[in-house]
């Protein structure tokens, strides 16, 4: 349904895509997941044919982003990571207008976004610019499928929004999935997120680092992981940093995660902390998350 092979963008001396290259199958929830500057928003826009690349080729459901961009914009729904619609219209006259910019009404397509407009509809004559980040969410979505596309591209759309928000929004998306069979293509920051896709790419600096199921990238990684603690965290994680025995260590939540070289046991790092002076130390076996798996392939470790 979507095919990227080789795409290319640069900004003067900026490579904001470098040989891009991978493939979303029909009615499938698929993930470009990675941090800012990735180059994740100059994919989506090149995809939604905002943007020319400078190189290397992209279809959606078939169609060429270049020479078929004006049949390509009739079916695809689109949302940017900003939020772009009028704010001093109301929810519905927002929803109207997009609805007759394709030539379609809100009551012909209703049951499409029934699932997401019965949490508006209430608050369908406030203005956009008056409604919560999460309802504003909301409305860019029921703006996006009003049309009814074949695919639905959504740049960034759980930035800033709070986290029972965030997952409101990816079960809808499921929803939508099960029952109108669109297929989806969604890029994120937030590595936790990658559980809710059929499959992911990571990205950085434009460049892909792999692709596969979230369990797949997971149990790929061979690296063996730790989550570290003390009773002084902010010592803890310099004093990992200069132990020779630790190939990575990044802070995790309330505690640090940390791979290790081949030769070293975990007794190692333990005996290694207590010399340092460290009290209520903690060195337990996990298992690696996406994000972790992320931040081993950043630093070019076998994954």
């Amino acid at each position: 349904m979507v095919s990227v092979y080789d795409l290319q963008k640069k900004y003067g001396r900026v490579e904001a895509l470098c040989g891009l290259g991978f493939s979303v199958s029909e009615g499938e929830i698929y993930g470009i997941i990675g941090p800012d500057g990735a180059g994740k928003t100059s994919l989506f826009r090149i995809l939604v044919t905002l943007l020319l690349p400078d190189g290397g080729r992209a279809t959606v459901d078939g169609l060429d982003v270049v020479k078929d961009y004006r049949e390509l914009r009739r079916r695809i729904g689109y949302m940017p990571g900003r939020f772009s619609l009028y704010q001093d219209l109301s929810v519905e006259e927002n929803l109207r207008f997009f609805a007759s910019v394709f030539g379609t009404t809100v009551e012909r397509n209703y049951d499409l976004i029934k699932d997401v407009y019965s949490r508006l509809e209430p608050f369908k004559t406030r203005r956009a610019g008056k409604l919560s980040g999460g309802m504003k969410q909301k409305l860019a979505l029921c703006c996006a499928l009003i049309h009814a596309p074949r695919v639905l591209l959504l740049d960034e759309p759980t930035t800033g929004v709070d986290p029972v928000s965030r997952r409101e929004f990816w079960q809808m998306l499921q929803r939508i999935r099960s029952s109108h069979g669109i297929t989806v293509l969604v890029s994120t920051p937030y590595m936790d997120e990658a559980s809710w896709c059929d499959r992911i790419s990571l990205v950085q600096n434009g460049r892909l680092l792999q692709t596969g199921t979230p369990g797949e990238i997971c149990e790929s990684c061979s690296a063996r992981l730790f989550a570290v603690r003390s009773d002084d965290m902010h010592r803890l994680l310099n004093d990992l940093k200069e132990c020779a025995c630790v190939t990575t260590s990044f802070s995790f939540g309330d505690s640090i995660h940390v791979t290790l070289d081949e030769a070293a046991a975990s007794h190692t790092l333990w005996e290694y902390l207590q010399q340092r002076g460290h009290t209520g130390i903690e060195v337990k076996g996990i298992r690696p998350s996406v994000e972790d798996c992320f931040m081993s392939l950043m630093k070019g470790q076998t994954v």
